[in-house]
């Protein structure tokens, strides 16, 4: 990894919140369901960040040019 970027394990507690997010969030529609135009808004942005950050995180934990 570069030596101004995140450690391994700041990037493993980045991957860690976020699939706790995409938890939390799966768990709320699961139980209350899309309420309309803004819920869904919400669902889409809120899947996006913590889905992107979760794959980001993946995708930086799995590089083979890593010490």
């Amino acid at each position: 990894m570069s030596r101004f970027g995140p450690t391994r394990g700041e990037i493993k507690l980045r991957l860690a919140i976020s699939l706790a997010g995409l938890t939390l969030l799966i768990g709320a529609y699961a139980f209350n369901g899309i309420g309309g135009i803004a819920s869904l808004e919400i669902g889409i942005i809120g899947t996006a960040f913590f889905g992107g950050s979760a794959l980001w995180c993946l995708h930086k934990l799995t590089r083979k040019d890593d010490p």
